[in-house]
């Protein structure tokens, strides 16, 4: 058994898993560790990951990429509008205000949701991971960007369901890097903590985080990011610089020819590579690239950072962001870690040098720590894996505001998680009401963003017209998802059923994957309390309440419906390739048989049966040669199934036939036993003694009727002709022998009665 991490990023995708050979990164079907974050559809089937991508000059409109920042996102977002307008697919709103994508699919045009889409990329993912592992995979920790919003989260996790994926936990990218760097820290102590920043700039976002690590635990003190700015950022700078050089040296409007425009994308991305190990001018050539023309130019390091300040400028800003939220100043930072590929680019390094006033390291995996940190929290998650506990407590990155309507003397709002709060973490409130009321959480980023309206209902006023005094549970959970976990009525002068075991229901929320450790011990093992409420105790006044709750995510109907249709999808895309398979089954197939029959299988079969079996094989092999070229997969499996069905019958009668015996024995052997046991009950066996006369005599009547069966069936046997048919399957015989053993059972293990002194041996075996 393995436990996968999944590191879906917007341009790559990583998957690492620990097993019992430890923690690696695996590779898909075109040997290379990183899958594309791309989809394609086509007249016959779709493409996904590094195929799609290898497609995507000659499939353009078909071919989705860059859709993991619309996960979650409503249409008219600015922000999804602003990124739309780069994409060179068709995408439309839905009915419901999310994101469709339209493409031409088996010759129809359809239209996909986001979600689908990444569940088609996950469902990738996870068929190269089976592959990997040699088996079913369902479990996994996928990672996400810091700055996720509740909505996207939500959204991650149907995702994850359509992919039929069951997700331990949505881990933070940086949380991810720090856990694959800490678990294997050796220099930690108790008590003064190691204050490392991980940077990790990858395709299109900046993420930095501050991480105090302890020993066998980790604490995330604070995040920044820049959610629109990254790798991609420096290869638009590059396109469109060179179709400015382009429209002037060569008169070409490479805006006008989106294909054009990609393959210079593709051209730029390799340039800034190149240009990130090599400070000289390199040059950049595309033959047939508009117009049936080549185009050439050159690009130096200099000329590339004097293109691409303003992106490096925003590296600046989140580092400095970090350092003023924690007011800390570079000396107390003990080291700075870098992941994400933008991060090797030289000038980033120099930036965070000059602010740091050290150098930063980069002794992690750049592309693959995020998918090793997801493996092992995985791994101490999951019971299949052995690997020792490191505790994580991670910070919710926006301020969670709650409003509800006035009423008395409270107030409407309130800061019911503030922003770097620990998650997962709980918090009850008291609300006196007399009928039902509406709870709206808001996320306080740069703008107000709902993240649902969750309704107590059932809430009435108590006899003597007083107000109920109304409990509700709030949660952040390990995915960091705002949830309304529960609400009852309390007893109004109550006052210890306002505290609940913090620390217990974080265990719990983790799902430690050693069950025979009590929440007490693995609580004395944490190694900083940042909790200390009670244990709430529910007492019998307290009444349950329900709660509507309306958030972005979809229904369970939507869920199952959705995964039907990939499923079919699936379905369809690996049908081209059985249908190649089936033919060389059906070739295959008449070789082995036309050899088998003339051998093996020579004596179970009549001469009449052989000649017209073999003289259905040699007209099947002239099918394939002649007319069979170009059939389906459908034909071919009928073509098969047919000649099956004329040489099954003559195995099943040769395995029936070499079974039998075995299964008569192990008959003959039941029966030898229970005359063993009905020989010592009446030769005075005291463990025997309680059991009635008439019940042993009802065994030998029952033994004796299956010795006579067992005799005919023997003398059957030895009159059986190896290629006739049996009369009595063997199925049958299986069954006689089943229906021996609980006729016979009960009778001689019936329990001695009550009171009855009994000086038997403790665990003495019986029949």
């Amino acid at each position: 058994m393995s436990a996968v991490g999944i590191d879906l990023g917007n341009d790559t995708c990583y998957v690492a898993v620990a097993r019992a050979g430890g923690l690696e990164a695996i590779t898909n079907d075109y040997s290379q560790r990183a899958t594309p974050s791309y989809v394609a559809f086509g007249p016959t089937c779709r493409d996904l990951g590094t195929s799609a991508k290898n497609k995507t000059v000659t499939n353009l409109k078909n071919t989705i990429f860059n859709f993991k920042r619309l996960i979650g996102k409503r249409y008219n977002d600015p922000a999804v509008q602003n990124e739309v307008s780069y994409l060179p697919y068709v995408t439309r709103e839905l009915p419901n205000g999310s994101i469709g994508v339209e493409v031409s699919y088996l010759g129809n045009t359809d239209v996909f949701t986001i979600q689908q889409i990444t569940a088609m990329l996950l469902t990738k993912l996870k068929d190269i991971t089976e592959v990997a592992c040699k088996g079913k995979i369902t479990d996994c920790v996928i990672s996400v960007p810091v700055f996720f919003s509740d909505a996207e989260r939500r959204a991650m996790l149907d995702i994850c369901k359509i992919a039929n994926l069951n997700v331990l936990r949505l881990l933070n990218e940086t949380t991810a890097v720090a856990l694959a760097y800490g678990f294997y820290q050796r220099d930690l102590s108790d008590s003064k903590p190691k204050k490392v920043v991980f940077v990790d700039i990858g395709y299109s976002a900046i993420q930095a985080s501050l991480v105090e690590f302890y020993q066998g635990s980790l604490k995330v003190v604070c995040s920044t990011w820049q959610s629109n700015s990254g790798g991609r950022d420096i290869d638009n700078y590059l396109v469109r610089y060179f179709c400015e050089e382009f429209k002037t040296k060569y008169n070409l409007n490479v805006y006008s020819n989106n294909r054009a425009v990609t393959r210079l994308l593709q051209e730029c991305e390799k340039l800034k590579k190149q240009l990130s190990a090599n400070p000289q001018v390199l040059p950049l050539n595309i033959e047939c690239f508009m117009d049936d023309k080549d185009v050439s130019s050159s690009m130096g390091r200099d000329k590339l950072e004097e293109l691409c300040g303003d992106m490096f400028a925003k590296v600046e800003v989140v580092l400095n962001k970090l350092l003023r939220e924690t007011y800390l100043s570079p000396k107390d930072i003990n080291s700075v870690e870098l992941v994400g590929g933008t991060t090797r680019i030289p000038a980033i390094k120099n930036i965070i040098k000059r602010i740091f006033g050290f150098e930063p390291s980069t002794t992690l995996n750049l592309d693959e720590a995020v998918a090793r940190g997801c493996a092992l929290q995985a791994a101490m998650l999951s019971p299949a894996v052995k690997v020792r506990d490191f505790l994580i407590t991670d910070v919710q990155p926006y301020t969670i505001k709650l409003v509800w309507n006035i009423s008395k003397n409270e107030r409407g709002d309130i800061e019911a998680f503030p922003k770097r709060h620990p998650v997962p973490f709980s918090k009850l409130l008291t609300f006196f009401r007399k009928e039902d009321f509406a709870l709206n959480a808001f996320f306080l980023g740069d703008s107000e963003i709902l993240i649902g309206s969750f309704i107590i209902k059932n809430v009435n006023q108590l006899p003597t017209g007083e107000s109920a005094k109304v409990v509700v549970k709030l949660r952040i959970d390990i995915n960091g998802i705002f949830h309304v976990c529960s609400a009852f009525i309390a007893d109004k002068d109550s006052k210890e059923n306002m505290n609940l075991d913090q620390r217990s229901e974080d265990l719990l929320d983790l799902k430690p994957k050693n069950p025979a450790m009590s929440p007490e011990s693995a609580v004395n093992e944490e190694k900083k309390n940042f909790f200390s409420l009670k244990k709430h105790k529910k007492t019998p006044q307290e009444i349950e309440l329900q709660i509507d709750s309306k958030v972005p995510q979809l229904s369970e109907t939507e869920i199952k419906t959705l995964m039907e249709t990939e499923m079919k999808m699936i379905h369809h895309d690996i049908s081209e390739e059985k249908r190649i398979n089936a033919k060389n089954s059906v070739e295959e197939y008449v070789y082995d048989m036309r050899s088998r029959l003339l051998d093996e299988l020579n004596q179970y079969v009549e001469k009449q049966e052989q000649d017209n079996i073999l003289n259905k094989l040699n007209q099947t092999e002239e099918w394939i040669y002649e007319d069979g070229q170009d059939q389906n997969e459908d034909i071919y499996k009928g073509k098969l199934s047919e000649m099956m069905s004329l040489i099954n019958p003559v195995f099943n009668r040769k395995q029936g036939y070499e079974q039998r015996w075995s299964v008569l024995i192990d008959f003959q052997n039941a029966l030898a036993e229970a005359k063993n046991i009905l020989k010592a009950y009446f030769s005075g066996d005291e463990h025997y003694s309680h059991v009635e006369v008439k019940d042993m005599e009802q065994v030998q009547r029952i033994i004796d009727e299956n010795e006579n069966w067992l005799k005919l069936q023997f003398k059957s046997l030895e009159e059986l002709k190896t290629n006739s048919n049996q009369t009595i399957p063997i199925e049958v015989l299986m069954a006689q022998k089943e229906k021996l053993k609980e006729e016979i059972i009960p009778l001689i293990n019936k329990p001695k009665p009550e009171g009855e002194a009994c000086n038997t041996t403790e665990g003495q075996a019986t029949q």
